[in-house]
C-alpha cells in the first residue's frame, strides 16, 4: 500500500544534512531531487507504519493466547503465591 503525495499539499522548505557526493550524484541522476526525495519519503513512512500495525498485531495476538492459557490453565503465579 503506497501512500500517495499529493501536489496539492502545501509544501516547505527543509534543512537537510545529507552526504555532498550522493546529493551530486543524484542530481545528475534527477532533474527533481526534492520529488526523488519526497517519494523515498513516502514509502519510509508508509513501511513504518505498516511494521508497527504489524508489531502491533503480533502483541495483541500474544496477549490473547496468554490470556487464554490462563483462562484454561491458571496463572502460574498461583502456585507460588504466599498471598
Amino acid at each position: 500500500m503506497k501512500t500517495i503525495v499529493h501536489s496539492q499539499v502545501r509544501k516547505r522548505p527543509v534543512n537537510l544534512s545529507l552526504n555532498e557526493e550522493l546529493v551530486a550524484q543524484a542530481r545528475q541522476l534527477t532533474d527533481n531531487l526534492s520529488g526523488v526525495v519526497e517519494s523515498l519519503l513516502a514509502d519510509f513512512v508508509e513501511c513504518e507504519l505498516q511494521r508497527q500495525r504489524e508489531q502491533s498485531r503480533r502483541v495483541e495476538a500474544t496477549v490473547a493466547l496468554w490470556n487464554d492459557f490462563e483462562e484454561k490453565h491458571g496463572s502460574f503465579a498461583d502456585e507460588y503465591s504466599t498471598l
